[in-house]
């Protein structure tokens, strides 16, 4: 039997390693930051910028190029003096920030048992 060649004949590795390369994207530092800040609607740079803490300017317009091409942010440019630019979840990105608030609220819930069993765990002989 031969393979043909394209979608059916991806390794499973192959497509591992897309979805490495997807979820290594939007769950880098500043991008959870941006999408979350995004979360309640249209929101302008300034204000991504005031809501991101310890973003640069320069990562912060970086991490938006990139939220944009990956299709989880839509940048809309308004035709203004001064120009005025506002930045809007995708669908697919809403779904995503679902999940990262279920993921951060589970953080938040277990962030002291977590602490205490590491704790413990660099306490013990031969671990640390």
């Amino acid at each position: 039997m031969t393979r043909r060649s394209g979608v059916g004949s991806q390794r499973p590795n192959d497509h591992a390693c897309a979805l490495s390369e997807v979820v290594e994207q939007v769950s880098g530092k500043w991008s959870i930051g941006v999408l979350l800040a995004a979360a309640d609607g249209p929101v302008r740079y300034t204000q991504l910028e005031q809501s991101v803490t310890g973003i640069s300017r320069r990562m912060l317009t970086l991490t938006l190029r990139n939220l944009e091409r990956d299709g989880l942010l839509v940048r809309t440019a308004y035709p203004t003096v001064p120009p005025k630019v506002e930045y809007t979840l995708t669908g697919m990105a809403v779904e995503l920030c679902e999940s990262l608030t279920a993921l951060t609220d589970w953080a938040q819930r277990h962030r002291d048992a977590i602490e205490r069993s590491r704790v413990a765990y660099d306490a013990e002989p031969g671990t640390g």
